[in-house]
């Protein structure tokens, strides 16, 4: 049996790609950012566009990160947010449940209907386990002669997970998230996209009905409100699906995987994936983020991995929240953190699920700047000056690819791609 040549880390910067902001003098915010050693990285090794899905396809966090950890690209449309979700929250799906992901929301009545004020509840950080117990084990559907069960679980901000137990549910559910846009928005009604799914969309409108009731008088949003900040006083939903069992093709190379990260969808997929999770505290999926741990952590577990993967998601929350400046002082506060890597054994890679554009708050269909860098090794010629960002990645020496084939040549410098096979 035989080992990769080398190991290699994987840097997922969430929402790492953007568009010209004005307010940087018309720059992305990675453009606009020091990054000396990422500079180094893409002048020593291979740096280009990445396109998350397809060319033209907007992706999402858990399809984008799903290929980047190795999921089999035809599964890429199948993977839905719900049950990602559910493993991320140690609650795996058993077989007959629908999970759906689902945000704490800050909602407003009116005449013509329930307007959604903030989709994140001014991303919410305490009292939302509180919360969480008091629609946790509702029952919806006993109208239609339904005995479903809605167990609600909070995972990190204003993120959490609805899960649905009982007869005859089926996942073909639109969802009654809006997405981001303008605010306030109507909520959405769930509406079923097949016959059979017309009792989830019913349990789910109920959940949503009752959940509004129980939350809005909450000791916990009254404490937000006396301190003049949203309440959290509704749920929203979307990305509803059932269990199944994703491929992927690191396990079939015979390689060790982890994740390190403190974002829930991302830990639901190394679960998923039946990879390692390095989690602490201190790993947050926020801005204050410890990212010289989360690097000493990865470096350190490459002792006993193959692959190790880093993911980080201020630069995505700072570009939905339309903070430019912040995400460049994040990706700053990045950079500083990779200087250890520039002298390590193991290949680097950067690259992300999705660009997400500040100017507007969303994720768009643009490809992703990634790098390859093998310490001490350099593509044939001289060592490149780059500023790295979207306009170098343009022009740069890896030719545009899909992320399942960015893996692949990260697998290919490591002596372990799938032309050339490990072996344990």
């Amino acid at each position: 049996m035989t080992a990769p040549e080398r190991k290699a880390l994987v840097l997922i910067a969430d929402g790492l790609g953007d568009l010209p902001v004005a307010a940087l003098g018309g720059l992305t915010p990675l453009e606009a950012a020091r990054t000396p050693n990422l500079d180094r990285m893409a002048g020593a090794g291979l740096y280009g566009l990445v396109d998350p899905i397809l060319p033209g396809e907007i992706p999402n966090t858990d399809s984008g990160v799903g290929l980047l950890l190795g999921l089999a690209p035809a599964q890429a449309a199948r993977l839905k947010r719900g049950p990602v979700e559910a493993a991320g929250a140690g609650r795996p799906l058993r077989e007959g449940e629908i999970a759906v992901r689902a945000n704490f929301a800050t909602l407003r009545e009116s005449a013509a209907g329930m307007l959604i004020v903030d989709r994140r509840a001014g991303r919410i950080t305490s009292g939302t386990e509180e919360l969480a117990e008091v629609v946790n084990g509702v029952q919806v559907g006993p109208e239609r002669g339904l005995r479903l069960r809605a167990e609600f679980r909070s995972t990190d901000q204003h993120r959490g997970v609805l899960i649905l137990s009982g007869p005859g549910l089926d996942p073909g559910v639109s969802d009654t998230d809006p997405g981001d846009g303008p605010a306030p928005v109507y909520l959405l009604n769930c509406e079923a996209r097949r016959p059979e799914a017309a009792a989830t969309a019913a349990a789910i409108n109920a959940f949503i009905g009752e959940a509004h009731r129980r939350l809005r008088a909450h000791a916990v949003n009254r404490r937000r409100e006396a301190a003049g900040k949203p309440p959290a006083n509704g749920i929203i939903t979307r990305g509803a699906g059932a269990w199944f069992r994703p491929d992927n093709i690191l396990p079939a190379l015979g390689l060790k995987a982890a994740v390190v990260s403190g974002c829930n969808t991302v830990l639901g997929l190394a679960r998923l994936f039946d990879f390692d999770t390095l989690e602490s505290p201190g790993f947050t999926a926020s801005l204050d983020t410890d990212l010289p741990g989360k690097i000493a952590a990865a470096t350190a577990a490459l002792s006993s991995h193959d692959i190790v993967y880093v993911h980080v998601k201020g630069p995505d929350l700072c570009a939905h929240d339309r903070m430019p400046l912040a995400k460049r002082d994040f990706l700053e506060r990045l950079d500083a953190a990779l200087a250890p890597l520039l002298s390590g054994q193991a290949v680097v890679a950067l690259t992300s699920d999705h660009t997400t554009d500040s100017n507007v708050g969303a994720h768009t269909a643009d490809p992703v700047p990634s790098l390859l860098y093998v310490p001490g090794e350099r593509p044939p010629g001289p060592e490149a000056a780059v500023q790295f960002g979207e306009s170098a990645c343009r022009g740069g020496n890896l030719s545009r690819q899909r992320s399942h084939q960015f893996l692949d040549a990260v697998l290919d410098l490591m002596a372990c791609g799938p032309n050339t096979r490990c072996r344990r």
